[in-house]
């Protein structure tokens, strides 16, 4: 991959495929979206044309088996995330997955075990993390507003869509799933550390499956911290951080795509406040290029699939504290 372009297949025809591969591999150089399937041939056929993909596969299976990619990108529902993950892993294929990784913690594990065992990279595309301000906000936590002891991170956007997938319990749906995997990165990149969840409150749009959700965290340094995100509730949207520290506080607006439009402002106790917009290429441009980077044996990217479990496993620990069973798991039935 170091004289030819990566060559990259899409696992269906996703609405947000154009927008995390198709358009940022037009800007980053040796990169090629090569292939596509869908569950319906017709409508792979028609994205193609759209998008001006070379090549449309009959199946996901001759997508993962086809010999001339080196990766796939799965943006399926959660649901579909680990067996496929898996298929492109074991036929060779390094894997971008769309977040949340998987259903739960479980089988987030036996995707990282499929890596391994492949020697092959799986990474969740939290593409925020790869724009500058993630890396600027980290800087902020750590170095000018004193002592950290509260994080807080929001997720809330309106999806009044009852029918769509991520209100489905057997594609693992869920408020806490779709956005709330955000705000549980967030908390977790920021505080460099992985909490523990106190207390959770969830409310449903349908038996098992959440439309807004709030938890309370603690760290084992005594910091606290509150995720919240909804798909549908009174807040309709809200997309931000806090961080309070002893010397002051940092607020940012719009961390998931800053390159529309955000804000970070930090305010001292000196009295002393900054407002300050950090300039990037589109989020998912700077992921896929971290991602062909890696590839070539460049640095690592962070949100790999360790990373990925310890983030399960907080969404996992949000639903048990809310009296929900994680998704992909079949409960019980009475005898």
């Amino acid at each position: 991959m170091t004289t030819r372009p990566l060559r990259i297949g899409i696992l269906g025809a996703a609405r947000i495929a154009p927008m995390a591969l198709v358009r940022p591999a037009r800007q980053v150089p040796g990169v090629e979206v090569a292939a596509v399937a869908a569950r319906d041939p017709e409508r792979a056929r028609r994205f193609a044309k759209r998008h001006g993909v070379p090549r449309v596969h009959e199946s996901y299976e001759a997508l993962v088996a086809d010999e001339s990619l080196d990766a796939v990108y799965n943006p399926l529902p959660n649901s579909h995330h680990a067996e496929w993950s898996i298929r492109a892993l074991e036929a060779g294929r390094h894997v971008l997955c769309e977040k949340p990784l998987a259903s739960n913690a479980a089988e987030a594990q036996r995707m990282a075990e499929a890596a391994e065992r492949t020697g092959r990279h799986l990474v969740e595309a939290f593409h925020w993390r790869y724009h500058p301000l993630a890396a600027r906000m980290r800087e902020v936590v750590r170095n000018e507003i004193g002592e950290v002891r509260r994080l807080q991170t929001t997720l809330c956007f309106p999806l009044p869509l009852p029918n769509d997938i991520r209100y489905r319990w057997d594609l693992a749906g869920g408020a806490a799933m779709d956005a709330g995997c955000y705000a549980v990165n967030m908390m977790r990149f920021l505080a460099e550390a992985e909490p523990e969840v106190v207390r959770a409150e969830v409310r449903l749009a349908r038996p098992k499956v959440d439309r807004w959700i709030r938890a309370e965290l603690r760290f084992a340094d005594g910091r606290s911290g509150r995720v919240t995100a909804s798909l549908f509730s009174a807040r309709l949207v809200d997309v931000s951080i806090r961080v309070v520290g002893s010397e002051g506080e940092m607020r940012v607006l719009n961390p998931i795509a800053p390159h529309l439009y955000h804000r970070l402002v930090v305010r001292r106790r000196s009295g002393k406040t900054t407002r300050e917009r950090v300039p990037g290429d589109a989020t998912y441009t700077h992921q896929l290029r971290a991602f062909a980077e890696q590839l070539r044996g460049g640095a690592p990217m962070p949100s790999d699939a360790r990373d990925a479990i310890a983030n399960m496993r907080v969404i996992d620990a949000i639903y048990a504290a809310a009296g929900l069973p994680p998704r992909g798991v079949q409960e019980p039935t009475s005898p």
